[in-house]
């Protein structure tokens, strides 16, 4: 990853800090980024410790892949952990609910765009389990509570379409 030398991203480096706690708060930004500055104002401002990680968004790096499979943009925040689960949440929220609820109300061809679509979905969210049992690893979190309310969608969609 390459740093850009500008005024504005030593400004950044020199303020990023690296915190004591057993679970670094870790904010993966750019320095032209308004979205990225609002956070680390914020931080700053409520003395939160955090190490600051410049991205390259040309040249991304394996890191803010892997914190933002999706989307691949910057800011990222957070501890890996916590973060990782509102993403996933996130994701069931904004993209299977909407999806699986507007299955249940089109008709003809739509309805087999939007059952791939739903497909397409939940392919990217079981790639992330991975064989886990449950999202957290070895016992039930966040993300899985989140996605209860998929299992249920599922279930009554397959009741309407029998």
């Amino acid at each position: 990853m390459q740093k850009n030398n500008t005024p504005s991203t030593l400004q950044l480096t020199e303020t990023c800090r690296t915190s004591t706690m057993a679970e670094e708060l870790k904010l993966y930004g750019m320095w032209a980024s308004p979205f990225g500055q609002r956070i680390e104002l914020a931080l700053k401002l409520k003395g939160v410790p955090y190490e600051c990680i410049e991205e390259d968004l040309s040249n991304k790096s394996p890191s803010l892949v892997k914190y933002n499979p999706v989307h691949m943009k910057v800011p990222v925040l957070d501890s890996y952990q916590r973060a990782m689960a509102r993403f996933w949440a996130r994701f069931i929220d904004e993209k299977i609910l909407p999806t699986v609820w507007k299955a249940n109300f089109c008709e003809g061809e739509e309805t087999e765009l939007v059952i791939e679509e739903v497909r397409k979905h939940i392919k990217i969210l079981e790639k992330e389990l991975n064989g886990k049992d449950f999202f957290g690893g070895s016992s039930i979190g966040f993300v899985d509570i989140a996605g209860i309310v998929v299992a249920f969608w599922f279930q009554l969609t397959q009741d309407v379409w029998s």
